[in-house]
């Protein structure tokens, strides 16, 4: 997974100050800087293992996690400190509503979209052994019934159950209830149950 943190301050949108020339505005932004050392650097692995969860692919996660970086930094002075992390998915979750709305249908082969997709602060596109892990270490049976469950059920079992959410994080992501989760939880895993079940009754009696 690639250190998002160490170049963040160097990403397009992130303001800079030339030393000298406004005193207030280089305390302020040594202020935030500090600030955004204390509480996003700690969130990026969980911002990129979401955004992951969410998009379906590292490229899409990096993109997301990066404008997610640059509107917390912005909106550092507005913040209070607590709860960093809820903070931090909640910009993700609208940061990633936002760029859905703003799509257009791709016009462009695959080979072409994949072109464009460059990983980000200059990350190589080999996956790392943490991508791989987190890339679902899940056997055959589970990946196939991951993938049959509805997107609005899938998204909340890996959200928990590998991204190591809690449910109020993950009500924060999906803007939906806990409640909700809880629910949608409970039948995502009652489904995964019957179909590995129905899996190895099938295998025993061929």
């Amino acid at each position: 997974m690639p250190d998002l943190g160490k170049e963040a301050s160097q990403l397009p949108g992130f303001p800079t100050v030339t030393p000298g020339l406004n005193d207030t505005a280089t305390t302020n932004q040594a202020a935030r800087t500090r600030s955004f050392a204390q509480h996003v650097e700690p969130e990026i692995d969980v911002l990129l293992r979401v955004a992951r969860t969410l998009t379906g692919s590292w490229a899409d996660a990096e993109d997301l996690v990066q404008d997610t970086l640059i509107r917390a930094y912005r909106g550092l002075d507005s913040f209070d400190g607590a709860h960093p992390r809820a903070w931090l998915l909640t910009i993700l979750r609208n940061t990633n509503m936002n760029s859905h709305r703003r799509q257009r249908p791709d016009l462009l082969d695959a080979d072409d979209s994949l072109e464009r997709h460059k990983p980000a602060f200059g990350a190589t596109s080999t996956p790392s052994p943490e991508q791989t892990v987190t890339d679902r270490e899940l056997d055959d049976d589970l990946q196939r019934a991951v993938a049959a469950l509805d997107p609005k059920f899938s998204t909340v079992l890996l959200l928990v159950d590998v991204d190591d959410l809690t449910y109020r994080e993950v009500a924060d992501v999906l803007g939906i209830a806990v409640g909700t989760v809880t629910s949608r939880l409970s039948r995502a895993r009652k489904r995964l149950r019957h179909h590995l079940n129905d899996n190895t009754k099938s295998r025993r009696s061929s």
